[in-house]
């Protein structure tokens, strides 16, 4: 006889032990009530914005904790983060949770007393300021977040530029006061300096400042310096937590709740409702494109006007309305809204949400999804143009097909279409030929980490091909007597470094025609300001380190167009070139380390006209890396001696694109000659014709092609 086994059945969705409570002012219920639309005057739509690493991810992951809409880690999948090294919640990405930084705008939404309050975090890096101009148009106020330290930098002043000129209004957040560098003072007046320098009008200078720790989850209207100087006077040794401890003891009592509620309370007081009319037929402006499991395609935005419910009938009318078949009929299929983490299935939706709607399919990005007897599509305002461009081809190397699925030029030409269908920064120009007879798709971006995330992208898809360098673009304009006049773009950036270096870097800076604004230096450190060439920064960061020992940060932000400086001068050494194919040898490479840098190490694959290393001299050299010693009974009989080699240069897929991007302005024989092979599993560089007759060929060619450049 057998027992009877008793059988435990676990739920899918196992409900986590407790929520995070941080206060009894927040409601940390789930559910949703049986009628979704709030009344308009109780919705708040915020953006978070900021430069890069001052804390708008971890802001706004403190903020979906104490609304309870997040719960803590202990009891989540990990997804969230309790320190500031951890994983943040919002960073959802995989590139985004590798690289610790946030690449795609992303929406969410949390209740407060009875006020629904929508927010959209927002990346920090320059490279992907399109993603944050994309989303201004769906707020009506922004917190703008500026460490303590630092204080207002590139992108802070690019974003706060952005946000005023829609007429938005500012809270600023001054986050990191508990860092013992912190100079909450200062940082305060120069944050006014930048709105007054910016135009502010008359409202948006009374904006509500408030002091904060998003890592330690509060902040307070109280400016904490003094407090600060006294902990750091008094114990000098102070760890980080123990001050934090201390301020806030100060700061909220030793037993008072210490929390985010007066930034509750600010974005409540300070931001306005949505201004849509619910009375109007329903309309829509896309801002983002999402994929569901099982709905397809999901449109978000913000309801501009008027009301939409399952079902209704809706039509699509894109931006190229002029163009036939440039509208689509369909139904309302699903609408979601966001809730913390999770995406919400909701039945109507009315003017001031910001929803995701499924249903139809031809819709873009500022496609205007609407009711059926609304003839116009919505305003939408235009991006800063793309600064780089780039061209991807099929990869044409002996080696190809081996490591990835090798992608023909259609092929990437639909990748890239999709890509650009959501990324609003990227533009598929065209597809051509190049001098080498090879089919090409030409992308413009933003700039070269932009490019670089879409690259490695592609490259975990998967897929295998090559890319050229990167190439600034340049524009033309009428002058007033009627001739042309070369503009190119032209960036501020910020550069923060030890005294001793900046000598150095002045001087590398002014040869690569950058001009110097402002100098300021305090406690040993020095801040430099440039307004300089983008084309002058192509593979500057990698030698910025070196020159700085790791010690310097750099930062950037599009400044506009200027007329055309001139050529930059600055040589770079030539390369060491394959000319056999096979296996690299410790051998050969042993012999070839005094030639110059090495790029691989032994048993590599190598073909010819791939670029295993970086010469000494300004010329190319033709190598065999494959070489192996020969086999007689002389060398028999001799003792075979130890080879070490050095370790070879290491790559990234950034640090390739800098280094093939310095050749494109400063040497021009070198224009278009190298090229980056990039596979799932390999990045190499190599030459564009492999066959070395033909890089001679067409070294002739850029002779006289530098020639008319340089008389034109």
């Amino acid at each position: 006889m057998f027992k009877a086994r008793r059988v435990f059945r676990i739920a899918p969705h196992a409900p986590p032990l407790q929520h995070v409570r941080v206060g009894r002012f927040f409601s940390t219920s789930s559910c949703e009530s049986s009628s979704f639309i709030v009344d308009q005057s109780k919705i708040r739509n915020l953006a978070i914005i900021a430069h890069v690493d001052h804390g708008k991810t971890t802001l706004v992951d403190c903020l979906l904790k104490q609304s309870g809409a997040l719960y803590s880690l202990a009891s989540s999948n990990g997804t969230a983060s309790e320190d500031g090294d951890g994983i943040l919640s919002m960073d959802s990405n995989v590139l985004e949770k590798e690289r610790r930084i946030t690449i795609l705008s992303k929406s969410t939404s949390v209740q407060y007393q009875g006020y629904r309050i929508n927010i959209v975090d927002t990346p920090g890096h320059a490279d992907f300021g399109g993603e944050v101009e994309r989303v201004l148009g769906m707020v009506d106020g922004v917190a703008l977040v500026v460490d303590a330290t630092e204080g207002p930098m590139a992108q802070t002043k690019f974003v706060l530029s952005k946000a005023l000129r829609r007429g938005l209004a500012p809270i600023v957040v001054v986050n990191k006061v508990d860092r013992e560098t912190s100079r909450t003072d200062q940082v305060d007046s120069d944050i006014l300096d930048l709105f007054c320098m910016l135009g502010a009008n008359e409202k948006q200078m009374a904006y509500p400042i408030l002091f904060a720790s998003a890592k330690e989850g509060w902040a307070t209207e109280i400016n904490p310096s003094s407090i600060l100087l006294e902990a750091i006077k008094n114990t000098p040794a102070m760890d980080f937590s123990a001050r934090s401890a201390y301020l806030k003891e100060r700061l909220f009592g030793k037993h008072g709740p210490s929390s985010m509620e007066i930034l509750f309370k600010k974005i409540i007081e300070h931001v306005p409702p949505p201004l849509g009319d619910r009375s109007r037929p329903f309309s829509m402006l896309v801002n983002n494109i999402e994929s569901g499991a099982y709905v397809g395609k999901c449109f978000l935005g913000k309801v501009e006007h008027g009301t939409v419910r399952l079902n209704d009938r809706i039509k699509v009318i894109t931006p190229e309305a002029s163009k036939p078949n440039s509208t689509e009929e369909a139904r309302v299929v699903r609408l979601f809204i966001r809730r913390g983490l999770s995406q919400v299935p909701i039945e109507e939706a009315a003017a001031g949400d910001i929803i995701s709607i499924s249903g139809v399919c031809t819709a873009t990005v500022n496609s205007t999804i609407c009711a059926p007897e609304v003839t116009e599509a919505l305003p939408w305002d235009p991006i800063d143009p793309p600064t780089l461009s780039i061209l991807f081809s099929s990869n044409s190397s002996p080696l190809a097909g081996r490591e990835g699925r090798a992608a023909t030029c259609q092929q990437l030409a639909e990748r890239l279409r999709k890509e650009a269908e959501t990324n609003v920064a990227l533009n598929v120009v065209s597809t051509g030929s190049s001098s080498a007879n090879t089919d090409f798709v030409e992308v413009y971006g933003r700039g070269e980490l932009h490019l670089a995330i879409l690259i490695e992208t592609m490259r975990r898809e998967g897929l295998e091909f090559s890319i050229s360098p990167p190439k600034v673009l340049l524009k033309t304009e009428q002058h007033s007597d009627g001739g042309e006049v070369k503009l190119e773009p032209v960036e501020e950036i910020t550069i923060d470094l030890d005294e001793q270096y900046t000598g150095v870097i002045i001087d590398k800076l002014t040869r690569r025609k950058g001009e110097l604004l402002r100098v300021s230096e305090a406690l040993g450190k020095s801040r430099l300001i440039f307004k300089i060439p983008t084309r002058g920064l192509l593979g500057y960061h990698s030698e910025f380190k070196n020159d700085t020992h790791g010690t310097g940060v750099i930062n950037h932000t599009f400044s506009g167009y200027e007329p055309f400086k001139g050529r930059i001068e600055c040589a770079r050494k030539g390369a060491l070139i394959s000319m056999a194919e096979g296996i690299t040898t410790s051998f050969a490479l042993g012999e070839l380390e005094g030639r110059g840098t090495l790029f691989v190490g032994p048993g590599k694959p190598v073909y010819p006209g791939m670029v295993i290393g970086e010469c000494s001299r300004s010329h190319d050299i033709d190598v065999n890396p494959a070489k192996t010693k020969t086999t007689s009974n002389y060398r028999a009989i001799s003792k075979d001696e130890a080879i070490r080699l050095a370790p070879p240069r290491a790559f990234s897929l950034e640090d390739f694109i800098a280094y093939v991007a310095g050749i494109v302005d400063f040497k021009f024989l070198h224009l278009d000659d190298e090229m980056i092979e990039v596979t799932p599993k390999s990045i190499r560089l190599r030459k564009q014709f492999l066959d070395a007759n033909e890089r001679k060929k067409f070294a002739r060619s850029s002779i006289s092609g530098e020639r008319r450049f340089a008389s034109s």
